[in-house]
Formats: structure tokens, sequence, C-alpha cells
């Protein structure tokens, strides 16, 4: 499956739109995104992963890599996953207490 990553701006805000299966194929190309976007110096990120059915460890690992550099920067990077399945491997992981997850796209903009 392929995965489809596009970011715009909301506010002060940059919102990632995932769709697709995030795993050791097309986890390259959320992690491309992610660090062009940190590289040009957007440190306020929201990563929207409702279009995700499915995320292995790879896409963890995208994740964690994009969160320590943006916390760096000073920033915030904050998640938004509404799919059991996807919110699960974040929970088994103990990377709930690490992310800020929010079930809906709003949610995490006023946050």
């Amino acid at each position: 499956m392929e995965v489809s990553v596009t970011s715009r701006p909301s506010g002060d805000r940059t919102v990632v739109h995932v769709t697709g299966e995030i795993d050791v194929y097309t986890a390259p190309t959320l992690r491309e995104e992610l660090a062009s976007l940190t590289e040009a110096g957007t440190t306020n990120i929201v990563v929207d992963l409702t279009g995700v059915p499915f995320m292995d460890s790879t896409g963890l690992g995208v994740l964690v890599g994009a969160l320590k550099r943006v916390r760096t920067a000073g920033g915030r990077l904050r998640l938004v996953i509404d799919q059991e399945k996807v919110l699960k491997v974040f929970r088994i992981t103990a990377l709930t207490q690490v992310f800020e997850i929010y079930p809906t796209l709003d949610e995490a903009l006023r946050a």
C-alpha cells in the first residue's frame, strides 16, 4: 500500500496529513517530510494519523526521531490518532506517556 504525506500551515502550526500504512517500505516518505519541516525551522507540528490503518516499529522510530528534533528546537509535536489498532502500538510501547496524542485534529489544534 502506498503512503501519502502532505503538509499545510494551520495558524502557527503545520499539519502533516498521513494516509496509508506506515511500515519499513513507506516510513522514509514520512521521515523525509518531517525532517524537511524541522530543517526549515518548523517546530510546531501536528501529525494527523487518522488515515493510517497500520503502523509498525519503523513508523514509531520515525515519529520518535521527529519528536527529539522538534523538542531540541524548543517546539511541540502532537499526534492525531483515532484508530485503536494504531493507538495500541503506542500503548504497548508506553509511548502514550511520551507523545501528546489527540483523538481529533480539532482537539490537537486547540491544544
